[in-house]
């Protein structure tokens, strides 16, 4: 099948579908279980990677500057925090445990990504901090795991680490 340069193909959207959902299994992570809804999400991943050269959320306006986007490249930044809350991540791609297995219902989800002067004006004072001192300024606590040593900037530990899958009780406060 020829394409254009830009245009996504099925091929794509099933290599980037099967890629997502073998990460997201393998670090305790699930993919929405709504096999259609998730492929179009997936398909949006496949668009914006080929507009802008990286996979920034299909369910958020991108600026095209990479710097700029960073909090919004899939997985964004606010996906464990959204899965902790509600469930679910923003755009709906990652769910958690309990919406795969129909304990939980998806709901909508506010927005948490600052607006565009106070993304600008974050991204100017994140190039004066270190990588700890910037959450522990915005109120987070860092999560050591004591089983690998992952570490996390969150309000709560994970329920389960990405890396070794040790469960919540494992991790201790870092910092």
């Amino acid at each position: 099948m020829t394409t254009r340069n830009n245009e996504v193909t099925e091929s794509d959207v099933s290599r980037l579908y099967e890629r997502l959902d073998q990460e997201a299994e393998a670090s305790s992570y699930h993919l929405n279980p709504d096999e259609e809804f998730t492929r179009d999400l997936v398909h949006g991943l496949c668009v914006n990677e080929k507009r802008y050269g990286y996979p920034a959320c299909p369910c958020r306006l991108a600026s095209g500057e990479k710097k700029e986007d960073l909090d919004i490249i899939c997985p964004c930044d606010y996906r464990d925090i959204d899965l902790e809350e509600y469930g679910s991540c923003f755009c709906g791609l990652y769910v958690s445990e309990d919406v795969v297995k129909g304990e939980k219902q998806i709901t909508s989800i506010p927005e948490r990504r600052p607006k565009d002067h106070e993304r600008r004006s974050n991204l100017k004072q994140r190039q004066h901090h270190t990588l700890l001192q910037e959450p522990l300024k915005q109120g987070f606590t860092i999560w050591r795991c004591r089983v690998c040593g992952y570490l996390c900037a969150r309000d709560k530990p994970p329920e389960r680490c990405p890396i070794c899958k040790a469960e919540k009780d494992r991790f201790e406060r870092f910092a």
